[in-house]
């Protein structure tokens, strides 16, 4: 999975990797032969974690039926450069922009008016600029109405979704749907 941030996942696990010893290890790391454990983990291993809140849902519009008949079909094509691949649906206005790997027009789109929340037509992540993350649809539920108006109009039909019983709204996080003892 490419991120979101643009940025090579190596080069960005290398960056931390200032303080090293003689051996030219990274003091504290735990090692096994040549790899460093810490590197199969995370961004450094090419995988992101999504947050499961962000302070910016704030300026979505109320997701009521006016506003989710406006999310265009998923093969829509940049509304600045007609790219047909690789496009962003910003939740704010509704506006489809290319990603940063193609012409970065949803980047700009981000910089020039401030609206930082996107879906991506791709894979139907959600992006916001300002944290620079991924964000949860899971467990954000003020992105559902939207992602679920998305993949149905790309797949056909509603997406799953986790169980509101084993997702703890307080934090985000998947609880274990046993009782232990």
């Amino acid at each position: 999975m490419s991120t979101a941030g643009g940025e090579d996942s190596s080069s960005s696990s290398r960056k931390g990797k200032e303080k090293q010893g003689e051996s030219g290890r990274e003091e504290g790391a735990e090692w096994v032969g040549e790899v460093d454990l810490g590197d199969l983990c995370g961004a450094a291993a090419g995988w992101v974690e999504a947050r499961t809140s962000c302070p910016h849902l704030g300026s979505l519009p109320p997701a009521g039926a006016a506003d989710l008949e406006r999310v265009p079909p998923p093969d829509s094509p940049c509304s600045r450069c007609h790219h047909p691949a690789e496009n962003w649906l910003c939740l704010i206005c509704k506006g489809v922009l290319c990603s940063r790997f193609i012409n970065k027009h949803m980047l700009r789109h981000y910089q020039e008016t401030g609206h930082c929340l996107a879906l991506s037509f791709s894979d139907l992540s959600v992006w916001c600029f300002a944290c620079d993350s991924y964000l949860d649809v899971q467990a954000i539920l003020e992105l559902r109405p939207v992602y679920e108006v998305a993949h149905l109009l790309k797949f056909g039909e509603r997406p799953p979704f986790r169980s509101l019983e084993v997702l703890d709204l307080s934090t985000g996080e998947n609880r274990s749907s046993s009782s232990g003892s």
